[in-house]
């Protein structure tokens, strides 16, 4: 090893002799020596740019990927591979320039060790210092140059962690990891090593960021990358490692993992599963009760109910019903069991499957997907474009659904689905539990409930204040209900407005932020919402109008337009209650005398708007067991015919 450091040093020696004999002073043939090898390894240089603005265009679909396949770590190495592959990127080449500058830099040494001794000193002396000195020796001006490759070594790694293709793109805290490694580095040795050595390391850095800036004006990374798919690549990746809430610390206990991870292994090892249920929330459970209890008298299949909430009611359900075999699978890990599904039937109410998170299994083709509502809105301007169109089969509320889904596959060129006229089964639950009277009916007091929705503009952040300055009076209750997802992302706004109201809170005016129960609505005499789903499930449940705040149109889909359908959230408005802009809040009580005169007038009203757009009132849940025992019985129909034929075959 001695040896070959020793032939390295004499080589590094020769160069350096050439270029003292060019300069006649050892400081500027150190720069010469360090510009010389610059150019050199010039080659080399433009080898690891290239390599690395390939690794650049390939993140976005390693991005995808990993959004595609979430949680898979097996699938993602493997395609990762071949995009690597496929691309010719070698993640090693990053490497080669360290070894051969740590070889230069040895070979340095060795050289800047020999001419110490047979130099003159008028020859070492550069700038006033010595190149033979040794900082942590000598100390005073010496000091200087330790400092100086500090900076230099800052001036470097900012430079590219802002403009090298590849480095600009790493993590904040890779970036901070690489300045404060280099800088501490730098300082470090630069005390212990000749300052000689110490001069080169400085100028190396300072060349490092010339030839970057060189190689970026000649190989411009902006001609190799598609920026604009890189971003949104890395957004959808940010929106799936954010589900669950904010990520817990390095050393943070989860105290559902192992139950998470108990229930992910026994979902796997039950084969034949029939029929699954997805839900997100406990409060999902409302949109498939009618559904799953049906689907448990109609046939005797296993209800295999998969959720997001460790503290789902399914749980307490399924201890009285052992059919119905609950999960508890966390919204990362989800990812991964959807992928690999093997059922004949999902069902869910979660749209934008295979746009988002949610992927169709690649285990299993023939699974059928059915999209089951949660409200009874239309689907083509309160869901994302494209929010239904990799379902096979979606449960219709009314004949509404059925036009906008039926007009989208028209326009978009989409393969027909399957659509079953469902109905909407919570619907039948809210009128079954507000059937008795309304309360102000026996004791006079006037029960008004403001739940608006969380979009932009809604009424907690446009004009609450302006409602609540004139609703508030003598026989009247007001109860002011946020969307649950306000709450959960707008907690500190929500604080604010209840800080704000606290000295008018009491009788008069509530706050509700407990949404176990109904009660609130099913109590109200009027409902004041902006564009929230709920006006729909009120007033057609407990057949009573909706005053409606006109904030900002709430639309996901921003080319709703082109199905040529007006929405039912635009065309039932002023048929199952009234409207007011934001500037006419000084009309609100008029509107309400005006809305409560004649609650007969408003119920035949509402009645007639309801049996136009609801399927199979009071028969829902019927409907869809219905059409899922049908399913599963040509399921099990078509695999038995071809395992005969599979049979006959052999």
């Amino acid at each position: 090893m001695q040896t070959v450091i020793g032939w390295i040093g004499d080589a590094a020696g020769a160069v350096m002799g050439w270029c003292f004999s060019l300069c006649g002073n050892y400081g500027w043939a150190i720069l010469l020596f360090t510009l010389v090898t610059r150019v050199l390894l010039l080659p080399l240089s433009v080898w690891v740019h290239l390599n690395g603005l390939k690794m650049v265009r390939l993140m976005p679909e390693i991005n995808w990927l990993h959004v595609n396949r979430y949680g898979d770590k097996d699938a993602i190495a493997e395609e990762t591979a071949k995009l690597y592959k496929r691309e010719k990127y070698n993640p090693m080449a990053g490497v080669v320039p360290v070894i051969v500058q740590l070889i230069i830099l040895l070979g340095l040494v060795e050289a800047i060790r020999s001419l110490i001794g047979g130099a003159a000193e008028k020859d070492l002396t550069f700038l006033g210092i010595n190149l033979g000195w040794v900082p942590a020796e000598r100390g005073g001006i010496s000091i200087a140059v330790p400092v100086a490759a500090a900076l230099s070594a800052l001036v470097m790694c900012a430079a590219q962690n802002r403009s090298q293709a590849l480095q600009a793109e790493q993590s904040r805290l890779n970036q901070v990891s690489m300045l404060v490694i280099s800088v501490g580095l730098s300082l470090y040795l630069g005390i212990f090593v000749a300052a000689g050595i110490g001069l080169y390391w400085i100028a190396g850095n300072l060349l490092s960021v010339a030839q970057m800036y060189a190689l970026n004006a000649a190989i411009p990374p902006q001609k190799h990358v598609d920026y604009a798919e890189l971003e949104k690549s890395r957004e959808a990746l940010r929106e799936i490692e954010s589900l669950g809430g904010e990520k817990k610390g390095l050393f943070a206990h989860d105290e559902n993992a192992k139950r998470e991870k108990a229930d992910y292994r026994r979902f796997f090892s039950i084969r034949n599963k029939h029929v699954v249920f997805y839900s997100e929330k406990s409060g999902f459970w409302k949109y498939f009760r009618d559904t799953a209890e049906e689907l448990l008298k109609q046939s005797n299949v296993r209800i295999h109910y998969v959720t997001n909430d460790p503290d789902d009611q399914v749980f307490r359900i399924a201890e009285k019903e052992p059919r119905i075999l609950p999960y508890y699978i966390g919204p990362k890990k989800i990812i991964t069991l959807m992928m690999k599904m093997d059922a004949d039937i999902v069902v869910m109410t979660t749209p934008d499957l295979e746009s988002f998170h949610i992927k169709r299994s690649y285990v299993r083709k023939d699974i059928e997907y059915i999209y089951t509502p949660h409200d009874p809105m239309s689907v083509h301007m309160s869901f994302r474009e494209g929010a239904m169109d990799h379902f096979d089969t979606v449960f219709c509320v009314g004949p509404q659904q059925v036009r906008e889904i039926r007009k989208t596959e028209e326009v978009y060129g989409l393969p027909a689905k399957t659509l079953v006229e469902f109905g909407y089964p919570l619907l039948d639950d809210l009128r079954a539990e507000g059937a008795d009277a309304l309360p102000s009916e026996k004791d006079g007091i006037q029960r008004v409930l403001i739940a608006p929705s969380w979009n932009e503009d809604n009424i907690l952040d446009s004009c609450i204040d302006g409602l609540l300055e004139r609703l508030p009076a003598e026989g009247r209750i007001v109860t002011v209900r946020p969307h649950p997802e306000y709450v959960k992302r707008y907690g500190p706004k929500l604080e604010s407005l209840m800080n704000r109201w606290a000295d008018k809170t009491g009788e008069g005016l509530r706050f509700e932020t407990d949404f176990s129960s109904n009660r609130s609505m099913e109590e109200a005499d009027v409902l004041i919402t902006d564009w929230s789903g709920i006006a729909y499930e009120y007033s057609y449940a407990r057949e009573r109008p909706t005053l409606f705040i006109n904030t900002k149109m709430k639309a996901p889909n921003p080319n709703w337009e082109r199905i040529g359908i007006t929405p039912l959230e635009i065309a039932l408005r002023d048929r199952i209650g009234r409207s007011l802009n934001k500037d006419e809040l000084d009309r609100v009580n008029g509107v309400i005398a005006e809305m409560t005169r004649d609650p007969e007038a408003w119920r035949e009203q509402i009645r007639r708007v309801r049996e136009e757009n609801i399927f199979h009132p009071g028969e829902s849940g019927k409907t869809g067991a219905a059409y899922i025992v049908r399913r599963l019985t040509e399921a099990a129909a078509r695999r038995a015919g071809e395992e005969k034929r599979g049979k006959t075959d052999k």
